[in-house]
């Protein structure tokens, strides 16, 4: 890399680290920066998931007081993460790099309109509770298991906006503030990145170069994103996700077609 292309992968990096820390899909900053590099596409992704670890540990240290009291629930949430982190790095090396890109813009297309509807969604599941008497689930129940599940093996392979889909099944399934769901997102992001990189020390082409400008910048930009994004309200947060949700299925759909 030259020193141009250097600078230009560190300042992807904190806009990752801070865009991840308040929605996420930093990957579509970082990911193509990378391209431009000229790094190719599976050690970009590779590369890029090891750089962004420390950006998600950032981010999380930065929503500590909205994970206060959430303890039981980050647990056994991010061991079901974990398990779909290091399924969906297996098969990243196994399967071809097209394999996910045609579903994924539907999928995070799906995710917004879940996250606009959130409010509305989470007051019939719990009045449909109350009239059935049915017990609250504090963790989400199987529903968001399997869903987080299927999330963090998508999480594994490519990583781009799966801070949208955590928040939207979050959301629905779990009676608690958006905030407190967002720094839940944050700890599973860097359950799943963490896992998936230790999976790519041992049997993938790493650019080390790139992972550190990443991880350098990543972390200085998820401190960046906790401060400000902590203090948003829900409205806003919502409509923020949903702003940079549709910025990425854009990016997704130019990357699958154009």
């Amino acid at each position: 890399m030259t020193i141009w292309e250097m600078l230009a992968v560190f300042v992807a990096g904190i806009s990752a680290g801070a865009i991840n820390a308040v929605v996420g899909s930093g990957t579509l900053i970082t990911f193509p920066v990378l391209l431009a590099t000229g790094v190719a596409p599976v050690t970009a992704t590779v590369s890029n998931a090891l750089g962004l670890v420390s950006g998600a540990i950032s981010a999380a240290i930065g929503y500590r007081a909205e994970l206060a009291g959430q303890r039981r629930r980050v647990i056994r949430l991010s061991i079901v993460a974990a398990i779909g982190g290091i399924t969906g790095a297996a098969l990243l090396l196994t399967l071809p790099s097209t394999a996910f890109e045609t579903i994924v813009p539907i999928l995070v297309a799906l995710a917004l309109v879940l996250v606009i509807l959130q409010p509305r969604i989470a007051r019939a599941v719990q009045r449909r509770r109350e009239l059935k008497g049915e017990p609250e689930h504090p963790d989400g129940g199987v529903l968001l298991m399997v869903g987080l599940l299927l999330a963090s093996v998508y999480g594994g392979y490519f990583t781009a906006a799966q801070g949208v889909l955590y928040v939207a099944l979050m959301g629905m399934l779990i009676n608690d503030s958006l905030q407190r769901i967002n720094a839940v997102k944050n700890v599973l992001a860097a359950v799943v990145n963490s896992i998936a990189a230790i999976f790519f020390l041992f049997v993938a082409e790493i650019d080390w170069t790139a992972v550190l400008l990443i991880a350098i910048g990543s972390a200085i930009g998820g401190q960046l994103g906790a401060a400000y994004g902590r203090k948003l309200p829900p409205t806003a947060l919502r409509a923020l996700i949903v702003a940079v949700g549709t910025i990425a299925i854009v990016q997704l759909l130019i990357r699958r077609f154009g």
